[in-house]
């Protein structure tokens, strides 16, 4: 086809552009006309989905830039290197913006702990998140950690960043006008990472730790600190026209997606390299990290070298934009690529694969052991046990914003005002009901917004799932794109930006990832810290339970199946937060993984609580459009539709059942939420 179009026969140079600019992780070709159904405008949107990251106002003064990515494939050839690399390409987004990165948020989805293999995984990815994310001083407030077999094999990577900027001076990434240079800064380019983006549009094959290692970068967070503070200088004198991240497709990514408003000449040969040898392909396809190209008039390209040169940095002048639609690259005076610039940024076909419809559903099976035990099981998965053997590898405080990160959204102090944010989703609802399951991803996220009294502004997502070419997995990515538009409308939270990452399975485990749209939600509200009731406080339900197992941490568990939650009506969140607003409750928390009883260990390990309904129903739902508040009277519930259900106080947490007490000491719930970090610590 393509010979058909140009004419003649390609380059090797044009070849490799073609191959990692069409592939899916570059193009989108399979989802396309579905993230378009989504909606992306809001009164405080400045710029949404398209630029490397979304611009959104958080005041006056200040903007947020947010983004979204993943970084699957390679986290699981070299986790450490591949985790911490997805760090590093996430804030260069942010920055490209022109805007200082604040924080990170890590929703991260692996195989079951009782294996070897995915305990290797789960300790290198935290550890290459932990150790980039502390050295270049951005915290990592907040994350999720999902353990399911689907994952064996093809762990999920996502991050998610936040920075800030003045709402009028933010960078884009489009050049502005014919005439101007681009400049390379940062890192030497290597040979590594080469063909990143086409190997991150194909499944991983059971010799993939060997034979994909070259595709897989490795940063050098130091340099990517000094990247930071040079390219925030560069923005502050106001002479930089556009801006991008190499990310996807290196070099050649990076300038034709930039170029594309007009178009350039590239001069492969002046980039600054750090092996020999190295030919045009590689210097244009390689994903070396810690590279930004800034397009600057031509009487500016000496400022920003200073200013490189001022931060130990390398810059190389390796390019103009002209005013003809074409993407050249010369090597050493000799054309090696000739393009039109159209046709290699926005002229891949698109891919329209079969869908299939299914239910996955199953009749309920009661489990039959002691109530006691199922609870103390449920608390001891890992979903559910206490993250803090991953938190203590996180500065969390560094930049000293940080409010309060303890359970539902982590809370920073921003002006005078407080950001609040949350990530994640439920695959296992998800792979049940993809609609329903997604639409409640975006009712979760805005819930844990709500315990903090805060309203969303945004979101961004990271659309995760298996090859499209199987039709189950296709009806999949449709239902879950639908589901996560209808909810977003219905709370008038635009979407603002995000990643598609598919082809997520593993010939070597057999196994297709669950699908898993993880979202990434950011809100705004007053400065307040996550609180813990009083002894004597009323616990009190709000909202509806319903028998909703399948799913759950209970079915995880025991394999009861029965029916996953329906979509969840988003007014009972407005409700919530009102109340916490307006000081009416002491604390509040929702019910997502792991029901009523999760909960309660979260808010009131020690209380006296009554449940008269089916024990199994009341305490391991996982029924959204629920929460868990304490009030100091139940006067402050007046006007809500509520159920209490006990005290906040004693030395256990005591469950009178309607056949039996079920007590629960403080040693047993210690032992229980204390699981999964003894299994990683020991």
């Amino acid at each position: 086809m393509l010979r058909k179009t140009l004419g003649r026969d390609l380059t090797d140079v044009e070849t490799a552009c073609f191959e990692n600019l069409w592939s899916e992780h570059c193009s989108y070709r399979s989802t396309k006309p579905l993230l378009r159904t989504l909606p992306t405008e809001g009164s405080e949107v400045l710029l949404g989905p398209g630029d490397d990251a979304a611009i959104v106002r958080f005041s006056d003064t200040c903007a947020l830039a947010i983004g979204m990515e993943s970084h699957n494939h390679p986290s699981y050839v070299d986790p450490y290197d591949g985790a911490a690399t997805g760090v590093g390409g996430i804030v260069r987004d942010v920055l490209s913006m022109g805007a200082r990165p604040i924080a990170l948020m890590d929703p991260l989805y692996f195989g079951p702990l009782d294996s070897e293999k995915n305990r290797y995984l789960v300790e290198h990815i935290v550890a290459g998140i932990g150790g980039y994310g502390n050295c270049i001083g951005v915290p990592v407030v907040r994350g999720e950690l999902v353990f399911d077999p689907s994952y064996a094999g093809n762990p999920l990577v996502n991050v998610v960043c936040v920075g800030i900027v003045d709402p009028d001076r933010y960078i884009t990434a489009r050049v502005k006008r014919p005439g101007s240079h681009l400049v390379l800064i940062g890192s030497s380019t290597g040979r590594d990472g080469l063909g990143g983006a086409s190997f991150a549009s194909r499944d991983l094959s059971e010799d993939a730790e060997a034979a994909d290692r070259p595709s897989v970068q490795v940063g050098d967070p130091y340099t990517e600190k000094l990247l930071i503070d040079a390219i925030l200088a560069m923005a502050k004198t106001g002479k930089v026209l556009s801006c991008r991240d190499l990310g996807a497709a290196g070099l050649a990514g990076a300038s034709s997606e930039m170029a594309s408003s007009f178009g350039a000449v590239i001069h492969a040969d002046r980039v600054h390299l750090r092996e020999t040898g190295m030919g045009p392909r590689e210097i244009m396809l390689a994903e070396s990290q810690e590279r930004m190209l800034v397009e600057v008039a031509p009487e500016d390209v000496t400022l920003m070298g200073a200013i490189a040169e001022k931060y130990d940095l390398r810059w190389s002048d390796i390019g103009e934009v002209i005013d003809e639609p074409r993407y050249i690259v010369k090597f050493h005076g000799k054309t090696v690529a000739d393009l039109p610039i159209d046709l290699l940024v926005g002229g891949a076909p698109l891919c329209a694969w079969e869908k299939r419809p299914y239910s996955a559903e199953k009749p309920f099976s009661r489990p039959t052991a002691p109530i006691k035990d199922l609870a103390l099981a449920v608390l001891a998965h890992p979903d559910i046990a206490g993250k803090d053997w991953v938190y203590e590898q996180y500065d969390r405080d560094v930049q000293l914003r940080s409010v309060s990160l303890r359970h539902d959204a982590a809370v920073l102090r921003l002006e005078d005002k407080a950001l609040v944010l949350s990530c994640g989703c439920n695959p296992r609802h998800i792979f049940l009901k993809p609609f329903e399951g997604t639409a409640n991803a975006v009712v979760e996220n805005a819930s844990n917004l709500a315990c903090l009294g805060a309203d969303p502004l945004c979101i961004v997502d990271c659309l995760n799932f298996a090859s499209p070419e199987h039709p189950e997995t296709n009806w999949h990515l449709e239902q879950c794109v639908l589901g996560l538009g209808d909810a977003a409308r219905k709370m008038a939270v635009p979407i603002v930006g995000g990643n598609v990452s598919l082809y997520n399975e593993s010939d070597e485990f057999g196994t297709r990832i669950k699908p898993t749209p993880s979202l990434g939600m950011v809100g705004r509200g007053e400065v307040r810290a996550w609180a813990t009731p009083a002894a004597g406080d009323l616990l009190a339900l709000i909202g509806t339970t319903l028998p909703d197992y399948g799913g759950s941490v209970l079915d995880a568990l025991t394999g009861c199946n029965g029916p996953a939650p329906a979509m969840a009506d988003p007014a009972v969140v407005a409700v919530v937060r009102g109340l916490v607003r307006e000081g009416r409750v002491t604390a509040a928390t929702d019910l997502s993984r792991g029901g009523l009883l999760a909960a309660l260990a979260k808010v009131a390990p020690c209380a006296d609580v009554a449940l008269a309904g089916d024990p199994l129903e009341e305490l391991f739902s996982e029924t959204y459009g629920r929460f868990l508040v304490a009030v100091s009277d139940e006067s402050a519930l007046a006007g809500v539709e509520h159920r209490v259900l006990g005290r906040v106080g004693g030395d256990a947490l005591t469950l009178r059942l309607r056949d039996e007490a079920v007590v629960i000491a403080p040693e047993e719930l210690d032992t229980a939420l204390t699981s999964t970090t003894r299994t990683m610590r020991y």
